[in-house]
């Protein structure tokens, strides 16, 4: 388990309040393109693929998307729905929020979070990346306290630290970056060009 866990259990942190603000636009896009295919298990074993794509936007929450599905299978007195698709959806995927069999009724909670937390869908999905599956509250307080930015590489990022002032390097110095690089990122981890304290 990464040493920056601990600041779950109540561990001081160290947060840095500049982080790169991302563009609400992608992210509003990434959950108005997120999408599902609801059928249901009697008709696949029927040998039917009837059902119906859902866009997760069309509905304000769980409860309205729920009465969706109903509907699209009111032909049946007891359904079972079944997840047989899903479009833009691998974070929901990943969180455990959504498989063939099941859709979570925290899904626009979780939705919600991401929307007003300011982070892209990808920076989630980096972090998931690095840390391993987790539950969608841990991530998103490590997110929060061990989130650095978005950097185009491990040098560009060190740069970053150090013009931080983080290692309190005199600016005389002259630094070899790819080798500062490589030996402190022992202490962080990167996915997909965002990085974050370990």
């Amino acid at each position: 388990m990464p040493s920056g866990i601990g600041v779950l259990l109540g561990e001081s942190i160290n947060f840095k309040s500049d982080l790169k603000l991302i563009d609400m636009t992608k992210l509003m896009n990434c959950f108005d393109t997120a999408s599902i295919y609801c059928g249901t298990y009697a008709k696949y074993n029927n040998g039917s693929l009837y059902g119906k794509w859902l866009n997760l936007s069309d509905y304000s929450d769980y409860d309205k998307l729920l009465t969706a599905m109903y509907e699209v299978h009111s032909d049946e007195s007891d359904p079972e729905f079944m997840f047989q698709d899903y479009e833009n959806c691998e974070l929901f995927e990943k969180l455990g929020l959504l498989s063939e069999c099941h859709i979570s009724k925290d899904i626009y909670d979780v939705l919600e979070q991401i929307n007003d937390s300011g982070h892209d869908v990808e920076v989630y999905e980096a972090c998931l990346d690095c840390l391993g599956k987790m539950d969608f509250q841990s991530i998103y307080e490590y997110i929060n306290n061990f989130y650095y930015g978005e950097y185009s590489s491990d040098e560009d990022f060190v740069q970053y630290l150090y013009e931080d002032d983080t290692f309190n390097i005199p600016n005389w110095v002259v630094i070899d970056w790819s080798a500062t690089a490589r030996s402190i990122m022992f202490d962080y981890f990167e996915s997909n060009g965002h990085y974050f304290k370990s």
